[in-house]
């Protein structure tokens, strides 16, 4: 097994109770199963599937992207805001 630190931010924060967490993957694991295990664990951020951005070791990473011993892998939800001032 391979240890991954997951960051979290805003709403996933919320949901989960924590901003990181640590999960025990299978070796060859990707940055997808690590979202899948998080679902699994926490239901409630399925809502957000499809609409996320992930990050392995502060890079950008798509969701095929493999994961290491030791990585640390953040979710990054859906952001929106700002005002429009005009």
């Amino acid at each position: 097994m391979i240890t991954v630190r997951v960051r979290l931010f805003a709403a996933h924060r919320d949901i989960v109770g924590r901003p990181e967490v640590t999960l025990q993957m299978e070796p060859g694991a990707t940055v997808g199963a690590v979202w899948e295990q998080l679902v699994a664990g926490y239901p409630s951020l399925g809502r957000y599937t499809g609409r996320l951005l992930y990050a392995v070791n502060q890079q950008f990473a798509e969701p095929d992207a493999s994961v290491d011993d030791g990585d640390e892998v953040a979710i990054i939800p859906p952001v929106s805001g700002g005002v429009d001032r005009r």
